[in-house]
């Protein structure tokens, strides 16, 4: 395997929104026995405590409570799922929404929101390894990482993807609605000044357009030499 012998590996998988990235990251987490970081997943919960406690989408507003932002990541084993706590309260699902994508790329794009993250994130990192999903795992985050995968695929593609998602939680949405959707927050994550949303100049590319998540994680365990 590629990465023995290394000190808590990391494998970063970055990658628009319907690249598949989400799902491929627990999948390979769970094949591995390694930890998992959603990194959006935090954003996402940011966004939603700051809409719960009232609190401006200002960054002088944002800062006090992102230092005391006190998350629970479990792992459900019986759906193979990972529930998000906050004070107790169950968040998975209110996360998943389509304000709370928007309303998280609005808070990625406040560079000292990103800065006050980074100790958050970076604290995932533990042994036997991590694999973490996001933006800016691999550019940012964990810059150092043993292996960085950026994930890719056509935006009509995303848009179906994503529109399945949603209409399977029973939210009434449409297929023009979420490409639009899509590719406006493309464009704000590309474009912010903090952190853009870019391939690392290492990373191995992969265009998901018209593979299957299984062949997806296969083509990253053949990266790995992991049979």
């Amino acid at each position: 395997m590629l990465l023995e012998n290394t000190p808590v590996p990391v494998i970063t998988i970055d990658g628009p929104g319907g690249a598949g990235k989400g799902t491929v990251s627990s999948r390979l987490a769970e094949k591995l026995g390694w930890h998992f970081l959603d990194s959006g997943a935090i954003y996402r919960a940011f966004a939603f405590i700051a809409v719960a406690t009232y609190t401006p989408f200002e960054e002088t507003s944002l800062l006090p409570l992102v230092k005391q932002l006190t998350l629970r990541f479990i792992s459900d084993s019986s759906d193979n799922k990972l529930k998000i706590l906050w004070e107790q309260r169950d968040i998975t699902e209110d996360i998943r929404t389509e304000e709370s994508g928007r309303l998280a790329s609005r808070l990625g794009a406040y560079p000292k929101v990103r800065e006050a993250l980074l100790n958050y994130q970076r604290a995932f990192r533990q042994t036997p390894g991590l694999v973490a999903d996001g933006r800016d795992m691999g550019t940012v985050v964990f810059p150092d990482a043993q292996l960085k995968i950026f994930l890719f695929a056509s935006l009509e593609e995303r848009a179906k993807r994503r529109y399945l998602q949603l209409k399977a939680r029973g939210e009434r949405v449409s297929l023009d609605a979420v490409r639009i959707e899509l590719e406006q927050r493309d464009n704000q994550d590309k474009q912010r000044s903090t952190a853009p949303l870019k391939a690392a100049e290492d990373a191995f590319m992969i265009d998901t357009t018209h593979l299957s998540v299984r062949d997806v994680l296969q083509r990253i365990l053949d990266k790995l030499q992991v049979s």
